[in-house]
C-alpha cells in the first residue's frame, strides 16, 4: 500500500498534521502557517518567537508518538467561510485567515483530529494511529509564502512510515543523499561556489567545475552537429518591443528582471532564447524545400525566482539552457519528434542515467492558442513516439501549456529519486504571434510547427543531478583531474614528471604530486578528491618502466607497462566508458 503515492501523500499529509497538533500543545504561542506532503516526507512552518532547538525537536516528536498511540479519528468538516473566519481570529492565526482569503469557494474545508483543527483540503488517512514511525529531521528558516519580503517561518521537516524498519532504511537513504548533497560536494571538491557580493541564485565556476562543464557542453555539441543540429547564438537583451511581441510581458513579467533604458528605448534581459531563434527563420524567405530546420544554442537566460525558492545549482537566477529549436512541416512532425526523443534518450544514457518516466500533457481547459485538429494531431504523435520506444509513461490530462501539449522526462538516480530535466514541447503560439511561415509545393503560404526542446535542460541543473548521482566520482571522461602520479620518495619524481608527461600527452589530465607529505597521506588526498586513478611510482617503476596504479575505490591493480596504461586508459575517456578500465568505480 505505501508503494502507493497517492497513499503516501495521504500518509505524509497526516503526519505534518500530527505534528502541528503536538507543535500547538507544547508552544501555544506558535502560529500555524502549512504542512504539505513532499517528496521524502512532510514539513510545517510555525512562526514562534524563538528558533526550536534539538530539545525542542526530542519532546515535540515524543508528543506526535503519544498522538500516534491515541489513534485519533481525521474527520472532515465544511464550514461557511464566516465561521472559519471567525474561528482563526479568535485563536490568532493570522496565516489560515491569509489562506481563506485566497480560497474562492463559500463553504471552507476543515479537518479535526481529538481536540485539534485546522484549515486543510485534505486528502488524510482516516486515523493518527497508521503512522507508526516518525523522525523529525531538521529545522530551517523559510519565508512565508517563499517571499524574502515576508515573515521568517520555522520550518520542521519530518518523515514517517509504517514501521520502524522501513523508517531505518528511509533515514539510510536520506543520509546516504546529504552526503551526495551537490552543494557539499561543490564545496570538498572545489567545483563551484555562490557569493552574496555577486548575489543569490548567480553561481561562479572554480577551475575544476569549468572542466566538468566544458566537457559536458563539448559533448552537447558534438552530439548535436551530429545528429543534424546548426548551431546558433544569440544576445542576452533584446528590446520590449519584441517581449510584446512573444508575449513574455504579458504572461512572464513577473520573472523577468526590470528593463535598462538604453538610446531611449527599453531592454529586457532574455528569460528565453525563441523569439531570437524565430528572427533568424525570419531574416529570409522560407521555402518547404528547407524544412526541418533543427536549431541548438547554449543560451544562457535569466529568470527571478524568489530567494526562498533558490537551491544550490538546482534552482538558480542564471543559467545556461540547453535549447533547440526544430521548425518542421505537419508531415514531418511525427518524424522529427521520434528523432528528438531517441536523441534525448540517447543523450542522458550517455551521462549514466538509464531509467525515465514519461509524462505526455495534454491540452488545458479553457482558451488556448491553435487550431483543434493541430492539437490532436499532436498529442496522438507524443503518444505514439514514447509508445514507439517503448518507455512507461503516464497522461497528465489537461496539463500542457495554453500553446500546446509537450512531453517531459523524468531520470531517476542512483538513490531512485526522480529528476525532471528533459522536455519536448509543441508551440502553437509564437509561430502566430511572429507569423512564421513557409512557402509550399503549392507556392502558397503556410503555417509551420513549431518544437522546443530542452535535453540536458539548464546545464547547472544536470551538473547538479549527475554530481550527485555519482556521488562526485565522475566517469574518467568527465573527470576534472583523471590521473594523479605519486612518487614515493623525492627520487623518483623525475620519474612520475615523465610518466605525467607521457598522459598530458595523449591529452589526459594528470599531474605529479611533488609535496613531501608521505606517500600513504598523498593516496589519501588523492581519494579524497575522487581521482580515477592514483599511479604510484617507485624504484621497481621506475626501473621497470612501468606504474602501480590504484583505482578511487582502493583497489589496487599489478603493476602495467606505462605505455599499455596510457593506452587503456585513453580508450576509456575515449569510448566514455561509465567504468575504469580495470573494474566499475566505486558507489560514492
Amino acid at each position: 500500500m505505501f508503494d502507493d503515492q497517492d497513499y503516501r501523500e495521504r500518509f505524509w499529509h497526516t503526519a505534518s498534521h500530527i505534528m502541528a497538533q503536538a507543535v500547538a500543545e507544547l508552544f501555544p504561542h506558535a502560529k500555524l502557517a502549512i504542512g504539505p506532503a513532499i517528496a521524502s516526507g512532510f514539513y510545517y512552518d510555525f512562526d514562534v518567537p524563538q528558533p526550536f532547538t534539538p530539545e525542542d525537536l526530542a519532546k515535540i516528536e515524543a508528543r506526535m508518538r503519544e498522538i500516534v498511540a491515541q489513534d485519533l479519528p481525521l474527520v472532515q468538516e465544511s464550514w461557511p467561510r464566516t465561521q472559519a473566519l471567525e474561528y482563526f481570529k479568535q485563536h490568532n492565526a493570522p496565516y489560515k485567515i491569509e489562506l481563506i482569503d485566497g480560497i474562492p469557494d463559500a463553504q471552507i474545508s476543515i479537518f479535526k483530529q481529538g481536540p485539534f483543527l485546522d484549515l486543510c483540503r485534505g486528502p488524510h488517512l482516516p486515523g493518527t494511529g497508521a503512522v507508526k514511525a516518525i523522525k523529525l529531521l531538521s529545522v530551517a528558516g523559510a519565508y512565508w509564502r517563499g517571499d524574502e519580503k515576508r515573515q521568517m517561518l520555522q520550518r520542521i521537516y519530518g518523515t514517517a512510515y509504517p514501521d520502524a524498519a522501513m523508517l531505518q532504511q528511509a533515514l539510510e537513504r536520506i543520509e546516504e543523499a546529504q552526503r551526495r548533497d551537490h552543494r557539499r560536494l561543490g564545496q570538498e571538491l572545489d567545483l563551484f561556489s555562490f557569493h552574496e557580493e555577486i548575489g543569490p541564485g548567480l553561481a561562479l565556476w572554480h577551475p575544476k567545475g569549468g572542466i566538468v562543464r566544458n566537457e559536458i557542453e563539448s559533448y552537447w555539441r558534438a552530439a548535436h552537429y551530429g545528429a543534424g543540429y546548426q548551431l546558433v547564438y544569440s544576445p542576452h537583451i533584446g528590446k520590449a518591443v519584441l517581449w510584446e511581441t512573444s508575449g513574455h510581458l504579458d504572461f512572464y513579467r513577473d520573472s523577468m528582471y526590470a528593463p535598462v533604458e538604453v538610446d531611449e528605448d527599453e531592454y529586457f534581459i532574455k528569460p528565453m532564447n525563441c523569439p531570437f531563434h524565430i528572427l533568424i527563420y525570419k531574416n529570409a524567405l522560407r521555402s518547404y524545400r528547407e524544412l526541418p530546420m533543427r536549431w541548438a544554442e547554449l543560451g544562457t537566460v535569466y529568470r527571478y525566482e524568489r530567494s526562498g525558492t533558490l537551491h544550490g545549482l538546482l534552482r538558480v537566477r542564471g543559467f545556461t539552457q540547453d535549447d533547440a529549436h526544430i521548425i518542421c512541416r505537419p508531415d514531418q512532425m511525427e518524424a522529427e519528434l521520434q528523432r528528438v526523443l531517441r536523441f534525448c534518450l540517447e543523450m542522458l544514457r550517455a551521462f549514466g542515467f538509464e531509467q525515465f518516466h514519461v509524462y505526455v500533457s495534454t491540452q488545458p481547459k479553457g482558451k488556448c492558442v491553435g487550431e483543434p485538429e493541430r492539437w490532436e494531431a499532436a498529442q496522438q504523435a507524443l503518444v505514439k513516439v514514447v509508445q514507439a520506444e517503448q518507455l512507461p509513461y503516464e497522461m497528465d490530462e489537461g496539463g500542457g501549456a495554453f500553446y500546446g501539449p509537450k512531453i517531459d522526462i523524468k531520470i531517476a538516480d542512483v538513490l531512485q529519486r526522480e529528476w525532471q530535466c528533459s522536455t519536448i514541447q509543441f508551440d502553437f503560439n509564437l509561430p502566430e504571434r511572429f507569423n512564421m511561415t513557409f512557402i509550399g509545393e503549392d507556392g502558397k503560404e503556410h503555417r509551420p510547427y513549431m518544437i522546443h526542446r530542452a535535453l540536458l535542460g539548464a546545464i547547472e541543473r544536470f551538473f547538479a543531478v549527475l554530481l550527485e548521482n555519482c556521488g562526485g566520482h565522475f566517469a574518467l571522461w568527465l573527470a576534472p583531474e583523471q590521473i594523479r602520479v605519486i612518487p614515493v620518495k623525492d627520487a623518483h619524481i623525475a620519474y612520475a614528471q615523465q610518466v605525467c608527461a607521457a598522459l598530458t600527452a595523449r591529452n589526459l589530465r594528470a599531474h605529479v604530486d611533488e609535496t613531501n607529505r608521505p606517500m600513504g597521506a598523498k593516496i589519501r588526498a588523492a581519494t579524497l578528491d575522487k581521482v580515477p586513478y592514483a599511479v604510484v611510482v617507485g624504484d621497481k617503476e621506475m626501473a621497470q618502466n612501468r606504474v602501480a596504479v590504484r583505482l578511487a575505490n582502493g583497489q589496487q591493480v599489478p603493476p602495467v607497462e606505462l605505455d599499455e596504461f596510457v593506452t587503456r586508459v585513453c580508450a576509456e575517456r575515449d569510448t566514455r566508458a561509465r567504468q575504469s578500465a580495470w573494474a566499475p568505480h566505486p558507489a560514492a
